[in-house]
């Protein structure tokens, strides 16, 4: 009789466990856990694709073509400066309104976990930073005496701005207001009633080769140290006076982190992309002086250099390679064209300098 009563006991008690498979609730709270799976990826992948589509560098633009859009269309109301000074409002313009918006500030997904990006729009930044300041300090006057433009001494300061502050204020405040200002004066190159000048002379044009260069040579070094290398304390060659601060050390070997190749190697890109459109914007503006230096060739080989940092880039990550090895070193093939780049500027700023 036991046997018989735990057969028809299990028996209840597997139809009780059968019947509870099938109640309602238990459904339901499973089709919450699908329905809350289903939810959880699909924002994962959306944040993926969002930030493939975000990490794209925007592609160039024609300086003429933006000069005249800007100008409303009218080509007869361009002035010396206006095509140089377009260019740097659309660069601006570029790092603050292409998808994803600016980005080195974000501390949200999927802008936060990006950083090629981030250091391509800080490559930009830095020549917009340069242009403004020698806007102000160079191409607007005439003489170290002569009055500073109006909206430059606020486009100037506002560029310098913390790259990375997102709260109170942010840096696209701050850099809208730069922007603002730089448009200002922009249309005040154009309009005949205003005191606003551009002043397209080979001075002032050596005054900003000088910052190129620099800039050029610093990227050049960072970017070439991607694999390690000794290097000699050149510091205090040329001069047997000269003195400095602290003492450095004979020989120095240096290596760049290898957290730090793709961001030195996207800051160079960035910084190119931005010099490339602003010296295709001096060509025009200082085409007389150019000629006159016979330095229009000596120009156009920069270009054509800085279009070789543009190319597209056909491996998803940046190689790191060594020497003459199987793997390429994407760092040292930019690092030889900003090198190029860099001696041609040097080259024109001396030929700019000639009586």
């Amino acid at each position: 009789m036991s046997f018989f009563r735990t057969i028809i006991g299990s028996s209840k008690t597997g139809a009780v466990k059968v019947a509870s498979l099938y109640k309602p609730s238990n459904w339901r709270e499973k089709g919450k856990l699908w329905a809350t799976g289903v939810i959880v990826f699909t924002v994962i992948v959306a944040i993926l694709v969002l930030g493939i589509y975000w990490s794209r560098t925007p592609g160039s633009f024609d300086v003429t073509e933006a000069a005249i859009q800007q100008i409303g269309g009218d080509e007869t109301k361009i002035v010396p400066g206006f095509v140089t000074t377009s260019a740097v409002v659309e660069q601006a313009n570029t790092i603050l309104y292409k998808p994803g918006g600016y980005l080195s500030n974000d501390k949200l997904p999927p802008g936060v976990y990006l950083d090629n990006i981030p250091n391509w729009e800080f490559g930009v930044l830095v020549n917009i930073r340069d242009m403004t300041q020698v806007l102000r300090n160079d191409y607007s006057r005439s003489q170290t005496q002569s009055v500073e433009d109006e909206d430059l001494t606020v486009a100037d300061p506002q560029f310098h701005y913390d790259s990375e502050q997102w709260f109170l204020p942010s840096t696209e405040s701050e850099y809208k207001k730069g922007l603002k200002a730089l448009k200002s004066y922009r249309d005040r190159l154009a309009d005949p009633s205003s005191q606003a000048q551009f002043y397209a002379r080979a001075d002032n044009l050596t005054d900003y080769l000088s910052y190129v260069e620099k800039r050029l040579g610093s990227l050049a070094q960072r970017l070439g140290a991607s694999v390690a290398e000794s290097r000699l304390n050149t510091d205090l060659a040329g001069d047997d006076t000269a003195v400095q601060s602290t003492p450095s050390a004979e020989r120095t070997r240096v290596k760049t982190s290898w957290f730090e190749i793709d961001d030195n190697f996207f800051e160079a890109r960035g910084y190119t992309w931005a010099l490339l459109h602003t010296l295709k914007a001096t060509a025009i503006d200082f085409e007389n002086v150019l000629k006159k230096k016979n330095a229009v060739v000596s120009l156009n080989q920069i270009i054509e250099e800085l279009e070789s940092t543009q190319d597209a880039i056909w491996s998803p990550v940046i190689l790191n390679g060594t020497g003459f090895g199987f793997i390429a070193n994407h760092s040292l093939i930019m690092a030889s064209y900003i090198s190029r780049a860099n001696a041609a500027v040097i080259d024109l700023r001396q030929l700019l300098q000639q009586g």
